[in-house]
């Protein structure tokens, strides 16, 4: 059976770096654009050109670069937004204007103002509008999360009408339940009669930690592009974490595939981490540095026998050279054997029950014991 195509849109140079202290300059961003090229991101948001000079000035250089992903450009429903998004992608070798509006009652009312109709017929005029300078129009449904379905439905209607090529359907402020996100993706593809004319694609955030989940609930109910992030970084909690869906379609089997080569995921993952100055958690999932290291003497056990009795992803599957071993005071004789045999120390079951109440005494006392710290130790018992 063939596998269904899912299209990565990567958003961490847009909506990524809109936290706080983690701005980039051009050069920084041109070399996080050439790594997520390498990696194999089918769309890469490069900025908002009218928000300042400097971003504007980052769309034009990534464009003028990068030659496989279609290169896309943020902007409002507004005339001056686009007519700078355009300029900004006029070297690009593949273009996109990503435009859109919110269509909750919520930011209808309080954020514009405004009334359904009015929105919508702003809608239609930012497509077309954005249709006379490029042929791939992406609309963004801001806020489609807290919207009302049926008033959302048309508002996709009308924006694929109006020549929409993709159309966004975002959870902006991450509120949906994934049964409910799934829901309102399948209620879109039942609803829109024109829905096969364009991809749906998702865009969930992290308030809830819930943007992964409500992302894979929307690929799972029709949407074929995912709008994620190097890390989940973005916007208040961040966004849906791009090495977790890629890996989640992998290695669940799910009859999906991507173009990402996740062999290079952690490079790019230490880098994004590198220039945005924003620490990984240590047990951020698949790129964090405890997601594969053993500690408790159980799991290390059975790691050493065999990987998958505790590792459902090969770490050299995501670029990581291979699981780590964690001596601490929960570590067994079995970890402790492994870690002196990595330093040349080959010992019988007699020594190695002397050497391992020592090694507790120790292991007590400092929260982690190193090969520094096994070298001393062995030094000590006269081994």
């Amino acid at each position: 059976m063939e596998k269904n195509r899912i299209f990565v849109f990567d958003t961490t140079l847009r909506d990524g770096e809109q936290v706080p202290g983690c701005q980039l300059n051009v050069f920084e961003k041109l070399t996080i654009a050439k790594a997520l090229e390498e990696l194999g991101v089918d769309v890469l948001e490069a900025g908002f050109p009218i928000s300042s000079p400097g971003d504007f000035q980052s769309v034009v250089e990534i464009s003028k670069a990068i030659k496989k992903p279609i290169i896309c450009g943020l902007t409002r429903a507004k005339k001056e937004d686009i007519d700078a998004a355009a300029e900004a992608l006029k070297y690009a070798k593949r273009k996109r204007i990503h435009t859109g509006i919110g269509s909750s009652d919520i930011h209808i009312k309080y954020k514009f103002k405004s009334t359904r109709e009015k929105i919508l017929e702003q809608a239609i005029w930012a497509v077309k509008y954005a249709k006379k300078y490029v042929e791939d129009v992406e609309f963004y449904a801001e806020d489609a999360g807290r919207a009302d379905n049926q008033f959302l439905a048309k508002m996709v209607e009308k924006v694929i009408a109006a020549g929409a090529t993709v159309v966004n359907i975002p959870d902006t402020t991450g509120y949906c339940l994934p049964d409910e996100f799934g829901a309102k993706i399948r209620f879109l593809k039942e609803n829109v009669k024109n829905i096969e004319k364009a991809i749906i694609s998702v865009h969930c955030h992290n308030d809830l930690g819930l943007a992964t989940a409500n992302t894979l609930a929307g690929v799972l109910n029709g949407a074929r592009q995912v709008e994620t992030t190097i890390n989940g970084v973005g916007e208040r909690a961040g966004n849906a974490a791009m090495e977790e869906i890629v890996m989640i379609l992998k290695t669940k089997k799910l009859n999906f595939e991507t173009k990402i080569n996740t062999k290079k995921i952690y490079k790019v993952s230490q880098l994004v981490s590198k220039m945005m100055r924003m620490p990984i958690q240590k047990n951020k999932a698949i790129v964090g540095e405890n997601a594969f290291a053993h500690s408790s003497g159980i799991h290390q056990d059975g790691v050493l026998k065999n990987r998958e009795n505790y590792e459902i992803i090969d770490p050299k599957e995501v670029g990581i050279p291979s699981s780590k071993i964690i001596l601490t005071a929960r570590s067994g004789r079995a970890a402790l054997r492994y870690r002196l045999e990595k330093l040349n120390y080959k010992l019988t079951r007699k020594q190695l029950d002397i050497v391992y109440q020592e090694f507790l005494k120790l292991a007590d006392k400092i929260k982690e014991v190193d090969d520094r710290n096994l070298r001393q130790l062995m030094l000590k018992v006269g081994f």
